[in-house]
């Protein structure tokens, strides 16, 4: 089963309140999860990168075979494309968590970057994540 999946990470200054928020769609573009919740202080890069992992928990607890993730973080993006270094300390540590998750998954990966615009809804789920301040709890 093919899901495509939109991911955000939200930040209230950059470290400050932070929330992710997810969707995952099927093939005729039905919402079939979507989540957000709160993940305290951070910056935005951590959360873009704890939004995708949890994303990734979830599709692989639906079965999904196939997982096209969709990203308004070019830096995010892009580093997982191997096109960008992983500088930072923190995000080098995301930058392996999520690889390590990949290579165990039973899915095949795609990510592409898409404009903010694209990205609306999951924006709308991270920033509802902050606003409730409640963490994420995925039945998986």
């Amino acid at each position: 089963m093919t899901l495509f999946a939109y991911t955000d990470g939200a930040s209230r200054g950059n470290p400050g309140e932070s929330g992710i928020g997810f969707l995952l769609r099927d093939n005729g573009g039905n919402v079939i999860f979507s989540a957000s919740g709160y993940i305290g202080q951070t910056t935005n890069n951590s959360a873009e990168y704890e939004a995708l992992l949890r994303c990734l928990e979830k599709a692989a607890s639906l079965g999904c075979t196939k997982l096209i993730v969709h990203s308004d973080s070019e830096l995010m993006v892009r580093q997982l494309r191997g096109e960008y270094r992983v500088k930072d300390k923190n995000l080098q540590k995301y930058f392996e968590k999520v690889r390590t998750v990949l290579a165990a998954a039973p899915f095949t990966f795609e990510i592409k970057h898409i404009a903010r615009t694209l990205n609306r809804e999951a924006d709308v789920l991270a920033n509802e994540g902050i606003d409730r301040k409640q963490p994420l709890v995925l039945e998986l």
